[in-house]
């Protein structure tokens, strides 16, 4: 089994920044790509950032620039750290992890998805 805890959000004024925290855990053979998803109030959820497991970061157009993903390969940890923080950010902020792992003496593999983290921001 496999588990995704978000962390980081909260609450910030406009201009400021925030660092999100993605922990996996469990039974892990390996973590192949990470994204951060947010969905805010009335929207679709979207894509905020990917990063494979040989390092490349790779953002959608209009995430580019105030956004950036990273990741602690010893702590099985992904990061997005958040600047520049505008109140069109204000959403819920998902991880989401493609993971190879045992399910009992079975290899699995999927992706697994965290609670998610809430961050506002206020004008």
């Amino acid at each position: 089994q496999v588990q995704v805890v978000e962390s980081g959000g909260g609450l910030v004024q406009a201009g400021g920044s925030l660092r999100l925290s993605c922990a996996v855990s469990g039974s892990i053979v390996s973590i192949n790509v990470m994204r951060w998803f947010r969905q805010a109030p009335g929207k679709q959820r979207e894509l905020v950032a990917t990063l494979t497991s040989g390092g490349s970061a790779n953002y959608p157009e209009s995430m580019k620039g105030r956004f950036t993903i990273s990741r602690d390969n010893a702590k099985n940890t992904v990061y997005l750290q958040m600047n520049s923080l505008k109140p069109e950010d204000t959403a819920v902020y998902y991880c989401n992890a493609n993971v190879n792992y045992w399910r009992g003496t079975v290899l699995a593999g999927g992706d697994d998805w965290g609670q998610g983290t809430q961050v506002t921001v206020s004008s």
